[in-house]
Formats: structure tokens, C-alpha cells, sequence
């Protein structure tokens, strides 16, 4: 598949973002390579979603192909479709692992916390840098960061734009493990192959209904006010530089 790749290993489905010229950004036609990788991944036991390369994991979306859409119903159904994708990561049935092999920004971010388990190499960044370019998570990420770290760690992080190191974002609980970067690759897989020897679907069924990691009721209010965001002057100007983005 163009832009994503598949591996399948006894359990372990790992899709690999492969776009590393663009930072692994995702554009219409990753969205598309992204739905038939969780197809094709569907009875695996341990999920795991990486970048290729060393750089990012994902930088977000894919500016210079997404900037073509201008209008509000375009924008909220780009939102709406890879908010969906990212549903379906949070919802897949067994344990997902988000492998940060490189910095995690903006949707990339998103993408980071709609899995279960972030762990990542100890020189990488993670940051919801969306209020840069004067808009804001449209794909689930504002809510599942509510829920990993709380509401005013969440709301600060998300009105600010901060990039968290490795130390920073284990202390409050957005990354589980760091790894020195010469051992990153061992050690992720080591780590999936350890949860795949276990009960993983019937333990993260459990543990899902306890702590619910799909908030399908918040999807149009979500995707409206970006919209509504990604249409304005305020957005543009900052894409473009000028004076007046934030």
C-alpha cells in the first residue's frame, strides 16, 4: 500500500506511516492506505503504529495537500474522516501501541493517544501544536488527552502548543515508557511480543468498558468548530506567516 506499510507477525500487525520526505504527514491518500492497513490488520492480537525513519512519528496532517480544501464542509469532512480513523485505533479490539520513533506534533499527536500505550525513543517531542496555525484537535486527540492527563494539563497543553520532551511527558502519563534511541526498535518489539503472549483482547474488553476511549457524541461539535477554524483568515495567516496567525 502508497504511504502505509503492513507487517504481520504472529499476532502483531505493525503499520508504518511510510512518508519520511514529508515528516510522515498524512494527506487523503495515507487516510486511504491507513483504512486498508486496519483491515487487513483486524484479527490481530497487538496493534502497533509507527513512522518510518527517525525524524517523526506523524507531523499531522499534510499542509501543502490539505491546504487545497477552503471550505467549511470540506474541512469538517476531513476532520470527520480521519477522526473516524482514529476512532477505529482506539477501538481496535486488542492492546495498540503507538511506537514514537520520531516527534509526535499536531495530528501526529492524535494519532499518539488514540492508542492504548505510547512508548518512544528518549530524543523525541510530543506536542498538540495545533493553536499554532490557529486551529485545533479535531480528531479525537482533545478528549483522549483529557483522559490521560486530566483537564487542566489537557486545556493548557492544547491552548499553549507546547512540545513536551520524553521526561516531561512521562512524568504526567501521556508516554508509558522511554527507551534509549540505539535500543528503540528492540525494545518496542520486545515489548509487543509480551502483551501478544498474554489475554490481550479479552483484558483491554475489560478494561475498555471501565474507562471508555471512544466519545462518538462529541464528533460534530469537534469537527464543526475546527472547521469553522481551518476556514478563517486567523488559520491562513499563520500557515502563510503573515502578521495575525498565532
Amino acid at each position: 500500500m502508497a504511504d502505509v506499510l503492513l507487517e504481520l507477525d504472529e499476532g502483531i500487525a505493525t503499520v508504518t506511516v511510510d512518508r519520511p520526505a514529508a515528516r510522515n504527514a498524512i494527506g487523503l491518500a495515507t487516510m486511504d492506505a491507513l483504512e486498508r492497513a486496519l483491515d487487513a490488520a483486524a484479527e490481530a492480537d497487538v496493534l502497533v503504529i509507527r513512522g518510518q525513519g527517525d525524524r517523526a512519528f506523524i507531523s499531522g496532517g499534510d499542509l501543502k495537500e490539505l491546504a487545497k480544501i477552503r471550505t467549511h464542509e470540506a474541512a469538517a469532512a476531513m476532520a470527520v474522516r480521519m477522526r473516524r480513523l482514529c476512532d477505529r485505533i482506539a477501538t481496535f479490539p486488542g492492546p495498540v501501541v503507538a511506537a514514537l520513533n520520531g516527534h509526535a506534533l499536531g495530528g501526529g499527536a492524535e494519532v499518539a493517544v488514540a492508542a492504548d500505550i505510547r512508548v518512544a525513543a528518549d530524543d523525541v517531542q510530543i506536542g498538540f501544536t495545533q493553536a499554532r496555525l490557529a486551529i485545533m484537535p479535531a480528531w479525537g486527540g482533545a478528549e483522549r488527552l483529557a483522559a490521560l492527563v486530566g483537564r487542566s494539563q489537557a486545556l493548557l497543553l492544547t491552548t499553549t502548543g507546547d512540545r513536551l520532551d520524553t521526561a516531561e511527558a512521562y512524568r504526567i502519563g501521556l508516554i508509558q515508557r522511554v527507551y534509549p534511541r540505539a535500543e528503540f526498535e528492540d525494545s518496542w518489539r520486545g515489548l509487543a511480543r509480551r502483551i501478544a503472549a498474554s489475554p490481550a483482547r479479552p483484558i483491554k474488553s475489560v478494561i475498555a468498558r471501565a474507562a471508555p476511549y471512544h466519545h462518538p457524541a462529541y464528533e460534530l461539535s469537534a469537527t464543526t468548530a475546527f472547521a469553522t477554524l481551518w476556514t478563517a483568515e486567523a488559520h491562513w495567516a499563520a500557515v502563510n506567516g503573515r502578521p495575525g496567525g498565532s
